[in-house]
Formats: C-alpha cells, structure tokens, sequence
C-alpha cells in the first residue's frame, strides 16, 4: 500500500489526512518486513514525535484497519499485530505463528486456490479472501 492510496482511501471515506495518520502509515511502510503491535507502533512514532499518545495509535490502527489500509493479524490472546496492505497481492499471505516465542513467518504461496474454487462453485458463493495461520514451533525453539 502507497501512502497516495491511502490516503485516497481516506479522502474517499470522509476523514481527514492528520499528521498523526501520516506517522502511523510511516512507520508500518518503514517495518514492512515486521508485524508491529500497537505498543511497537507507538514506540517507533514516539521516536519521531513524542506527543502522540498510544490511544491515538489504536484509533488510527482501527480506522486504517476498516479502510483495507492495514491488515489485522490476530496470533493469540496476546493481541494483534499489523502490516500494511499490499493491493498488488490478490490474497493475503499465510502465517507460520509459534506457539513458543510467538514469532512469525510468512508463507507467500496461495495454498488454496483449488479449495476456494471448489467452495465457490459447490456453495454458489463469491470468496473475496481468506485467513490461514498454522501454529507450531519454529527452528529456534525447537529441542530435535
């Protein structure tokens, strides 16, 4: 996602392109090979302006987040975590999650095109995407 599109998508929605919105995106787009928290966002805007508070940062995760500017990623209990969208990809990736040190990997290839084609045709029903995340443990966590 390019900032001009989001901040079409912004425009578009009715919302003003704040100085804050603009850090927030700066900073996923820097981290783009990261899945930040909340928390890690905050950090990463506070070092480049200390007056924006963590609240402003979940608001502006959630708006990003109803705009398609931002994917949520949901890992456990923990919280979620956020990338930017790429609207070049047609689906989203999948994720390797460990269930020890939470760590992420990303699996670029699309698993399931046959088995979307088979639920569209079977069910009559139009899939626009889809959610796969495998947990387990990774190399580093790993005893064998």
């Amino acid at each position: 996602m390019d900032y001009q599109l989001a901040k079409k998508l912004m425009k578009e929605a009715g919302y003003k392109i704040t100085g804050q919105r603009k850090l927030v995106f700066e900073v996923l787009e820097e981290h783009d090979d990261e899945h930040l928290t909340p928390e890690e966002i905050h950090k990463y805007v506070s070092e480049k302006n200390d007056n924006i508070g963590i609240a402003t940062v979940y608001r502006t995760l959630l708006l990003f987040d109803r705009l398609g500017i931002v994917q949520k990623l949901n890992i456990d209990d923990s919280g979620a975590r956020y990338e930017l969208v790429n609207e070049l990809e047609e689906h989203h990736h999948h994720h390797l999650i460990c269930i020890k040190c939470s760590g992420l990997q990303e699996v670029e290839d699309d698993l399931l095109i046959e088995v979307e084609e088979k639920i569209q045709k079977s069910h009559d029903f139009k899939i626009k995407n889809h959610e796969l995340k495998f947990f387990g443990v990774c190399k580093n966590c790993r005893d064998d």
